[in-house]
């Protein structure tokens, strides 16, 4: 019979058991104090009717308009490891780390939901049968929060409908007949895709009253096209010019594809594109040429950045407890170096490759 004793080179980790199943301490402490008790919530009134459960949006939206600061708390932050030695043989979790950087309350951070929706989007087209069980699972919590915060805002529907369809086309590349992976946890995930596709088959647009005033319809001209002129989708703007005729006559001006042309794409790029074009420019067809050559430039309101100091990666609004704060001496050596230099932002497909999946 084995001895079993403890470990001396190491306390061990203390566990939590909650509504989800077992979690890490330490992770629970990492983010809001008040997370714990919104999981539960959010969970004790799906599980009260599974198959009718229908979200109201106006509930949802109050739900989730609490404070969103993290007084009190730890500051969301995961600490990676950049590269291997001899002495340091690290190993960065995905699960650990979406849970440690509040992936998914920070669904509802306007400034972060577009970043999210296009790492979900890189996970589901691209590495979903390389994750872990526990990956997953987080994955498609978050895709159930994308899909609670799209109902609530009346916003991001087409992003949405992308993901449920991208995903429903991956499930349906079925391996023997099923997804691979254990049959239980696939069991409890669809379960969860059928939640998000009945909040999404019950997703209505409310149309303002008749007393709100003024309406987009209401608006000067000019007002129409300094809105149009900050779109930085095409397909935005091509959806836009069906709304009403005074915007499709506006989508038309050469003066808002040219604006959209400098926004994406260099002027070396432009000026590349304009030497085989017609002398008389159209800048839609120069936009499209240029999309298809060299591809859209990727903006966030808010990334992910990684501290040069610590080798932490945190979100830039809420900050990270970095050591360059804690010790004096560090302090000393970072005098003469620029500090913006010091923090460097992650994009989605960078994120991943921290990760070994």
């Amino acid at each position: 019979m084995p001895f079993i004793s403890k470990d001396w080179r190491s306390p061990g980790e203390e566990w939590v058991k909650t509504e989800e199943g077992w979690e890490k301490k330490k992770i629970l402490e990492c983010g809001r104090q008040g997370l714990q008790q919104e999981n539960m919530e959010t969970m004790r009134l799906v599980e009260e009717d599974k198959e009718n459960y229908i979200p109201d949006s106006l509930a949802i939206q109050e739900f989730h308009s609490k404070k969103t600061g993290y007084d009190g708390a730890v500051q969301p932050h995961c600490h990676i490891t950049i590269k291997c030695t001899r002495e340091i043989a690290g190993f960065n979790g995905l699960s650990d780390a979406f849970k440690r950087l509040d992936f998914r309350n920070a669904v509802h951070d306007v400034r972060r939901f577009n970043y999210i929706c296009k790492l979900l989007d890189l996970l589901i087209t691209q590495k979903l049968t390389m994750l872990s069980g526990c990956a997953q699972k987080v994955l498609f919590n978050m895709l159930e929060e994308v899909a609670y915060q799209v109902s609530a805002s009346q916003q991001n529907i087409h992003m949405l409908n992308k993901l449920l369809r991208q995903l429903r086309i991956m499930i349906d590349c079925a391996c023997w007949g099923r997804p691979l992976g254990s049959t239980l946890l696939w069991e409890q995930h669809l379960r969860t895709i059928n939640r998000i596709l009945s909040i999404a088959n019950h997703i209505q647009i409310r149309e303002p009253g008749d007393d709100v005033f003024p309406k987009l319809q209401n608006l000067p001209e000019e007002c129409v096209r300094e809105v149009l002129l900050r779109l930085a989708d095409h397909k935005d703007l091509e959806s836009s010019g069906k709304a009403y005729s005074v915007m499709q006559r506006l989508v038309d001006e050469q003066r808002i594809w040219r604006e959209l042309c400098r926004f994406h794409f260099t002027p070396q790029q432009i000026s590349f594109v304009l030497e085989s074009s017609p002398p008389r420019t159209d800048w839609q067809n120069v936009y499209h040429k240029l999309r298809k050559s060299f591809g859209l430039r990727e903006e966030y309101a808010e990334m992910i950045q990684l501290c040069r100091n610590c080798r932490c990666l945190f979100w830039k609004s809420i900050g990270h407890p970095c050591i360059a704060d804690q010790d004096p001496e560090f302090q000393e050596k970072l005098e003469n170096v620029d500090k913006s230099s010091l923090h460097v932002p992650i994009p989605p497909q960078a994120f991943l490759k921290f990760f070994s999946l």
